[in-house]
């Protein structure tokens, strides 16, 4: 073990500096244990994948970390870098080591099977992680090949019928629809408001009516429908009943369409206390179309999961934009499917496919993209946020990764002024407290209006006080402080409870109050409440404190359902909360505070996360005026 001296001493002195982890120090050692003689670079690059996993990337891209460490580690004072470890020309070297080793198998041979690690090219992984890149890489390939060379004649009458209203050129949700009905794959991806909802009703209707002809009978098509929260759920739901409630097409063709959407876990059968699934290879789901939305959400794991789990016949739909954050846990799948997709970078089978049946001419390409972009569609046209739009504008400035625009943007209220800008002084900023507070007529508000609908609406008749804490959950959605971070003075705990002692300055220390709105943080299949639930605590009939959370309306009166603290799993306040935790959400106001310092949890993504959170109204709250600058710089990608 002596030869290993260096490597864990220089792991106790990055565990000291923070840029690594106890769990990062364990997988070494466990390495050791394995094999005594592994070398000192083998070990190295192990705490460094093990490092990069919990930052969410699922590989340690080797050429990379030769080039930018800095960068690629997320870790700063590269000049206090051990050199014997890392230097700017050493990927040979590092490449020669790792092969040598017992302890890392080759993509090119059957020993990745059987090796903690496995290095494919210059990316070193995890073995799990590994084998879930190789299942989602085969199963979506699969799934690329044509099963449809021509549609129906009238197709192109049914599809300008749908999209008649449409004024975009070329227009992206007639591309979408298009090239989804070739393939059992496809990804629509956009920002808010570009209607990928809109899109996806419309090409069902498509895909229900194919499958009539195809089978010369009514062949009922068995579509499932699925988001990766219970939140982004519920929206998936709203937004495809309303969609539904627009679409012009014949009520037979209606009912095969889904109007509820289920999470994930509960889609794929999630077991308790294990990774493992009800479905998978062997007990494959019963569908012929399997649609997920906020497909941004979804990690490496569980993507690898529902692939597992389709029939070799299933289509998958993925939704969702790809400039969002990617999931919490580790790996940006959708970022990674839908890289190039800004291009529009169709080969001249595409481009003439999607002329047949259209007659739209699409411009030429540069440079023709892989066979993943032919099944890809990025929708740019935002029906939510126009030119004059503040929240618009600054998201698309923001994800172009200039900050002088955003900056200028931010700046000129006189022209966007649906945004709005707060330096702080310091944490107990009366600009904070009346912002969080504050219970305006306008679209601007904050929880003040939220607690008016608790303490002056509720009805004197009991049978009424369904619908009123129904209201109050509507309320609460109407406003909510984001965070970059977690801790901190301006991280979601520090915030919570300023937050707190401000809207309940003569509330005794307890647990529960009326008024507390918390979010779940570990799923309980047996509530039906998964992570990032949100709830509200209220006094019910009988006048007992209970939480009361959506439902839906055929299982639960008036679409809520109480549940007691006691009953709740793992929860914590919520006026304030991550981007992360947000994803799958919308509110009409958000504000954002950003940390002190720049971070590099602070990235471009995140921003832009944050920012669409809104409907109506955005805030930028800082104390440091050039975190935002420099967060606009940074990029996770």
């Amino acid at each position: 073990m002596s030869s290993h001296y260096v490597v864990l001493e220089t792991i106790e002195k990055w565990l000291a500096r923070g840029w690594l982890s106890q769990l990062d120090k364990a997988f070494v050692c466990f390495l050791m244990q394995l094999d005594s003689s592994a070398s000192n670079e083998v070990l190295w690059a192990a705490a460094l994948v093990s490092h990069q996993l919990a930052r969410g990337e699922v590989f340690l891209d080797l050429q990379k970390l030769c080039q930018q460490p800095s960068l690629t580690l997320a870790i700063p004072d590269y000049a206090s870098w051990p050199s014997e470890f890392i230097s700017d020309s050493n990927l040979d070297a590092w490449i020669k080591a790792l092969t040598q080793s017992e302890l890392i198998g080759r993509n090119s041979d059957h020993t990745a099977e059987n090796t903690p690690l496995v290095l494919d090219g210059h990316r070193l992984y995890l073995r799990r992680y590994w084998q879930y890149q190789q299942t989602l890489n085969t199963a979506i390939h699969q799934r690329l090949n044509p099963i449809r060379n021509q549609l129906p004649i009238d197709l192109s009458e049914q599809l300008n019928a749908l999209f008649i209203e449409n004024r975009e050129q070329p227009d992206w949700q007639k591309i979408a629809c298009l090239l989804a009905l070739r393939a059992r794959f496809a990804i629509i991806t956009g920002g808010p408001g570009t209607g990928k909802t809109t899109t996806l009703i419309k090409l069902l209707a498509l895909l229900v009516k194919i499958s009539v002809d195809e089978h010369n009978t009514q062949h009922n098509l068995t579509i499932l429908l699925a988001a990766p929260t219970g939140k982004a759920a519920a929206r998936v739901s709203e937004s495809i009943n309303n969609a539904l409630a627009k679409l012009d097409v014949p009520e037979a063709i209606k009912q095969q369409i889904p109007k509820k959407a289920s999470t994930l876990h509960r889609l794929l059968g999630s077991r308790m206390d294990s990774r493992h699934y009800r479905h998978h290879r062997n007990n494959p789901l019963v569908a012929d179309i399997v649609i997920v939305d906020e497909a941004s959400m979804i990690d490496l794991e569980m993507m690898a999961a529902l692939l597992d789990a389709l029939p070799d016949n299933a289509q998958l739909i993925l939704l969702g934009d790809k400039d969002q954050l990617a999931s919490v846990e580790a790996g940006s799948v959708m970022g990674d499917l839908c890289e190039g997709a800004e291009l529009a970078a169709y080969d001249q089978a595409t481009v003439d496919w999607i002329k047949q049946y259209t007659d739209i001419d699409l411009p030429p390409v540069v440079q023709t993209g892989n066979a993943l972009n032919q099944q890809t569609v990025m929708l740019k046209h935002s029906h939510r946020f126009g030119a004059q739009s503040g929240i618009g504008q600054l998201a698309k400035a923001v994800n172009e990764g200039n900050p002088n625009l955003a900056q200028a943007i931010l700046n000129d209220s006189e022209t966007y002024h649906d945004l709005q800008r707060l330096l702080l002084v310091d944490p107990f900023d009366n600009q904070l407290k009346q912002l969080v507070t504050a219970n305006t007529a306008g679209s601007r508000q904050g929880y003040g209006h939220f607690l008016d609908v608790i303490q002056n609406s509720r009805p004197n008749e009991t049978g009424q006080v369904n619908h009123w804490a129904k209201q109050v959950l509507q309320a609460f959605d109407k406003f909510q402080v984001l965070c970059a971070l977690r801790l901190g003075v301006w991280g979601v705990d520090g915030l919570n409870q300023r937050i707190e002692h401000w809207l309940f300055p003569n509330q005794k220390p307890s647990l529960w109050y009326q008024g507390r709105p918390v979010m779940i943080t570990r799923n309980d299949y047996n509530l039906g409440l998964m992570n990032g639930d949100i709830g509200i605590t209220l006094f019910d009939n009988a006048g007992k404190l209970r939480v009361v959370f959506p439902a839906d309306n055929d299982s639960h009166e008036a679409g809520i359902r109480w549940v007691s603290p006691m009953r709740l799993p793992d929860v914590v306040t919520a006026f304030a909360m991550t981007v992360h935790k947000s994803q799958g959400s919308e509110f009409n106001h958000v504000a954002l505070v950003l940390p002190e310092t720049s971070n590099p949890v602070l990235t471009r993504e995140l921003i832009y996360t944050g920012i669409t959170r809104a409907k109506e109204n955005f805030t930028l709250l800082e104390s440091q005026s050039d975190v935002f600058r420099l967060g606009v710089l940074g990029s996770c990608k």
